[in-house]
């Protein structure tokens, strides 16, 4: 792979979901389909939304290891990215990626209580495409 973090910022742009990975409270790995991300910056940062009450936002405030993936359908190629994941609920942070029609998820608004953001940080990857794995640093 020449350029990875064009490479995959494409994938990660063109997805139509994630898939999050979390450690429970046994020490067992949970991975859930999430939305979208909402921003990214390159592929170090990416920023989901999610309920504040989810299992999820309770494992990440004991346990911020994570990794996310995304697939290319189109071509059999995806991407996992490994790192860590803060769990934030400061106004800047939930008005940052707060869009429109969120209210069906959250029904108060930007200042929801059950509305936080996941900002996931990466620090290396997998890049899976033609029968291929590739390591990478971020």
């Amino acid at each position: 792979m020449r350029n990875s973090e064009e490479t995959i910022g494409k994938m990660i742009d063109k997805a139509g979901n994630a898939f999050l990975s979390y450690v429970d409270g046994d020490g067992f790995p949970i991975t859930k389909a999430m939305l979208k991300p909402r921003e990214r910056n390159g592929i170090r940062e990416i920023w989901f939304s999610t309920n504040t009450s989810s299992n999820k936002v309770k494992c990440f405030r004991a346990n911020e290891k994570a990794s996310v993936y995304f697939i290319d359908k189109r071509f059999f190629r995806g991407v996992s990215l490994v790192g860590t994941v803060e769990v934030l609920e400061t106004p800047e942070a939930k008005e940052r990626i707060w869009k429109v029609g969120d209210t069906m998820y959250y029904k108060e608004g930007v200042t929801d209580p059950d509305y936080c953001v996941l900002k996931f940080t990466a620090v290396k990857g997998r890049y899976y495409s033609n029968f291929k794995s590739e390591d990478f640093e971020i």
